[in-house]
């Protein structure tokens, strides 16, 4: 096509000077204003000026532009700039390797229908029953799934896309395109959309439907630009104060030599500093797998959320069991060890909630997992819309700061431990003497207190001056050891007693010599140390707080055992049958008219006393369901001073003579070899430790007994016992006499609780 214009003289009536230079040189024509060059006649020519332009034959786009454009938006639907569009024809089943079982029970119900609808006969409850039991078979697989099929059921061909998400979740939604430094990843989607009525950025991984969109979207894998684009939307984003909303679903960033020489890692390391920056909330959802950086260059958000079958890994678990294993077959105890399921990642504070999915997986109802990503992405942008800027960008910033913690007290798998640092011990410093007193007069006045009101503070803040005193104690002795000179023989002596214990052998006399000897030196010499002082002032302390703590103790348990008791009891008196008796008792003895209980006639006495054995009966089955041991008795008078007197010199005297018994040296060692033996056994001690010991304790008893059975010691308990046997009898019968009532009349509830309580 050709044309021209004449250059013949054409009359320029009322042209000025400002025309003529204003006039253009396009188009071969000069000098001439343009306002009379579009009055001008033009004339065909195929000699002076010529343009050409060919129709270069495109590929006709795949979707094109909606034949009918929505009249309710202005200027039209806007999707039609996405080259994503949803599938006509449902997509061809998919069964996994577990879900086999599965396809057994749904062909049968298929069958069963198919028969139904040949025969016309009624099935319904036969195709009922089947229903049921593949309801509860799919429940029962997807409750109960293991990390790889997780893994499995993230990477399902059928599994709903970011796109597929979007278009349900959105009321509008426009696609941006391109990096504006290379060209547009399709493996990476980004655009602005609403959600009820708010503007949100949305940019995440996209996966093909099909082979064909796969490879276009190079399987969800991005590049540089995919990135860069998503950088490029995330300033957008930040400067038009848009919340931010990414789905990660990727197996990693595209690892080929171009990308690498693109700056792959660069390109994901900028991503990762500019969003801990950003000033909008950003909120990252799991929808599938997410791989590596690749995954992390969209996900460092103030929120993490997971759908219930999505991953999140570091390393696939085929690349973790060919580097660990050597095998990619070990996969499914590779995904085991590196918890990437949403329970896990919750667990590990990595992922904040989890979106649920139906049964089946996303895919056997996108519609309801997009509804419930909607719900998820309101509720948080609620909460985080609360936050001023500065709590946002700290709130990000501590979400990761916590990754990667340890709980203290867990103990450290042998296996990992091999290769672990050692671990430094603190250097550990005296308490000055003046600062523990202020710590100790301030305790003294929180028990004093305590005993006014509630002791559960006090004995929290006495149990750890306890152990501190205990710590302090340690340093001193170690501090006097070594100032007397005995800390090589000390150490010397401690290996001595580690090789003795650990050949299973009773510790030898030699030995032992050696322990008594340096314990002697080490008493002698401890006055003269220079810190004798305050270790004196701490064992001091150390003793009066024990001792105050058993008070505490007993108190606490001495209280609730009372409560308990009288709790107890209570509900024994007040049981309608005890009332009953009670109340017809008491009829009985108002009715006779008596004053005193010596004028009741032997019908009265003898229902009284058998209601008080009832009572003592309830009461004490009562007690006994409280693992308390209950014993009846009846009433005895006290043994008058005088005997008292005699019991108590007794009692001296045979704790002196245990005493000197215990100071022996015979029985001295025996006694320390029965400790070293306790200790070395530990709680759980082997078959050999236990005959050793028994062997021991049965050694100590038959001295015991021996130095007990003395002819002396002997005949003054005989002598004892005869003068109480006959203080009672006198005492009963003067008592019977003075009261006029039978013996047993006067009993009570004794309850033994063994050596450490006891309640009357």
């Amino acid at each position: 096509m050709a044309s021209s214009i004449s250059n013949s003289a054409v009359a320029f009536t009322g042209a000025t000077a400002s025309d003529l230079l204003r006039s253009s040189k396009c188009c071969g024509v000069s000098g001439i204003p343009l306002r009379t060059l579009g009055k001008a006649r033009f004339s065909v020519k195929t000699r002076d000026l010529s343009v050409v332009a060919k129709a270069r034959k495109v590929k006709k786009h795949e979707y094109p532009w909606p034949a009918d454009p929505d009249p309710n938006v202005k200027g039209g639907v806007l999707t039609h700039l996405s080259h994503f569009k949803p599938h006509k024809e449902k997509p061809k089943p998919v069964t996994l390797d577990f879900e086999k079982p599965l396809v057994a029970l749904e062909k049968k119900i298929i069958d069963v229908r198919k028969m139904a609808n040949e025969t016309g006969l009624d099935f319904s409850d036969q195709i009922a029953l089947l229903e049921s039991k593949y309801q509860q078979a799919l429940k029962d697989l997807y409750t109960h799934l293991t990390p790889i099929q997780r893994v499995n059921i993230a990477r399902h061909p059928n599994r709903p896309t970011f796109l597929d998400h979007i278009f349900s979740i959105t009321e509008k939604f426009v696609e941006l395109h391109g990096d504006r430094a290379g060209y547009d990843d399709p493996a990476i989607v980004t655009g602005i959309g609403t959600i009820d009525g708010r503007r949100y950025m949305f940019m995440g991984h996209q996966k093909g439907r099909n082979t064909k969109e796969n490879i276009m979207r190079n399987f969800g894998m991005p590049t540089p630009h995919g990135y860069r684009k998503a950088l490029r939307m995330m300033y957008y984003a930040d400067h038009h104060g848009f919340p931010i909303v990414t789905f990660i679903d990727t197996p990693g960033a595209y690892a080929d030599l171009k990308s690498e020489e693109l700056g792959q890692g660069e390109a994901i390391a900028h991503n990762l500093r500019t969003m801990f920056g950003l000033k909008v909330p950003i909120v990252s959802i799991v929808i599938g797998e997410g791989g590596s950086g690749g995954a992390l260059a969209i996900g460092c958000a103030n929120k993490l959320l997971m759908l219930e079958n999505a991953v999140f890994y570091v390393a696939s678990p085929e690349a973790c069991a060919a580097i660990l294993w050597k095998t990619a077959k070990a996969a499914p105890k590779a995904a085991e060890k590196l918890k990437i399921t949403g329970p896990e990642l919750c667990k590990l504070q990595i992922a904040d909630g989890i979106i649920p999915e139906p049964l089946g997986g996303a895919h056997a109802d996108p519609s309801w997992t997009s509804q419930q990503i909607k719900k998820a992405i309101n509720e948080t942008m609620d909460e985080l819309k609360k936050m001023d800027t500065e709590a946002l960008l700290k709130h990000r910033m501590l979400k990761f700061r916590k990754i990667g913690g340890f709980q203290e007290g867990v103990p450290v798998d042998p296996i990992r431990k091999v290769n672990m640092k050692k671990k430094e011990e603190p250097i550990t410093r005296k308490t000055p003497v003046l600062e523990l007193e202020d710590e100790v007069e301030k305790l003294k006045e929180q028990i004093s207190k305590a005993k006014e009101s509630s002791s559960k503070p006090t004995e929290l803040a006495l149990n750890e001056m306890i152990e501190k005193l205990k710590k302090e104690i340690d340093l001193e002795y170690s501090e006097a050891v070594e100032a007397i000179g005995l800390k090589d023989r000390l150490l010397n002596l401690r290996e001595e007693c580690a090789k003795a214990n650990s050949q299973d052998h009773l510790m030898h006399p030699v030995l032992m010599d050696k322990i008594e000897k340096l314990h002697d030196e080490f008493n002698k010499g401890l006055p003269t140390v220079p810190n004798y002082a305050s270790l004196k002032y701490k064992l001091g302390m150390l003793k009066e707080f024990s001792k105050a703590k058993c008070a505490l103790e007993k108190k606490s348990k001495g209280e609730e055992l009372k409560l308990d008791i009288n709790k107890k009891i209570k509900e024994v008196m007040d049981r309608p049958e005890i009332k009953e008796k009670m109340q017809a008792l008491k009829a009985e003895v108002q009715k006779s008219g008596v004053s005193t209980s010596a004028d009741l006639d032997e019908g009265t006495r003898e229902s009284i006393s058998k209601m008080k054995k009832e009572i003592q009966l309830e009461l004490a089955n009562a007690l006994k369901s409280m693992d308390l041991d209950v014993e009846i008795v009846t009433a005895k008078k006290l043994i008058d001073d005088g005997l008292k007197g005699k019991v108590e010199s007794f009692r001296e005297e045979t704790s002196k003579k245990i005493e000197n018994l215990m100071n022996s040296s015979d029985l001295k060692n025996t006694i320390q070899l029965l400790k070293l033996e306790v200790a070395k056994a530990g709680k759980t001690p082997d078959v050999a430790s236990k005959k050793k010991i028994e062997a021991l304790e049965q050694q100590i008893r038959q001295k015991l007994a021996t130095a007990m059975n003395s002819s002396e010691i002997k005949s003054k308990h005989e002598e004892l016992l005869a003068e109480i046997a006959l203080e009672s009898n006198g005492s009963l019968k003067n008592h019977d006499l003075k009261e006029g009532t039978p013996k047993n009349d006067e009993s009570r509830v004794e309850i033994n609780l063994g050596a450490n309580r006891s309640f009357i």
